[in-house]
């Protein structure tokens, strides 16, 4: 019986110890903030732009949610026609129960307290150089960043139109970063544990030792 239940005491303790760990990593504060309801239950400033880089519209709510759309598509296989389920390329926006359907814009979802870098200068040119070491090895690197990513790395977000015209800037010291399965053309960061989301829009995530 005492083994017993110094075994549960043991298994409580790692348990603990695990979870400390993680609330330090920036995937697990991603899943904290999809378990709050994706978009839905934070506050959110949602910005619309034209392909130009133009914010024409600004929408804020305490609930905001941003949902795909799925539509059946006629094909034609082994000499009989049937449907798919694909993704529309239309989403909506529910703001606090209200929507948009919104098809083509540029659309960030930054949530409260998240502000850009209104003094970035995204530099024309970025040098690089290596010491030769280990870590620089291209396999070992490519397996080091995927791993960095989930805990969230020291890096910058570069955003721009459609077009390429630049739109703004955020960086941070822990930023994470996951393509959404369910939403098309919208990616998901983490940035410093407050969420931000783009949809439709081009845009680089670079690592700050490569600006210094």
């Amino acid at each position: 019986m005492k083994h017993t239940k110094k075994k549960i005491i043991a298994t409580l303790l790692i348990t603990v110890l695990s979870l400390s760990c993680l609330s330090g990593c920036a995937v697990f504060k991603s899943k904290i903030n999809d378990l709050n309801g994706s978009i839905t239950g934070n506050t959110y400033a949602a910005s619309f732009y034209t392909n130009t880089g133009e914010k024409f519209m600004s929408m804020s709510g305490k609930k905001i949610d941003l949902k795909s759309n799925i539509v059946e598509e006629q094909t034609y296989s082994d000499g009989s026609w049937g449907y798919t389920e694909t993704l529309s390329s239309v989403v909506t926006v529910l703001i606090d129960g209200k929507e948009v359907e919104s098809c083509g814009s540029t659309m960030i979802f930054a949530e409260k307290g998240l502000e850009p870098e209104v003094d970035f200068k995204n530099p024309d040119t970025i040098d690089s150089t290596t010491d030769g070491s280990l870590g620089d090895n291209v396999i070992i690197s490519n397996v080091v960043n995927k791993y960095k990513n989930y805990f969230g790395k020291s890096r910058v977000v570069v955003i721009q139109s459609q077009l390429g015209d630049p739109i703004c800037a955020y960086s941070g010291d822990k930023v994470y970063w996951e393509v959404c399965d369910d939403l098309p053309k919208t990616t998901k960061l983490m940035i410093d544990g407050k969420a931000l989301y783009i949809h439709r829009a081009n845009f680089q995530i670079i690592d700050k030792d490569l600006l210094d």
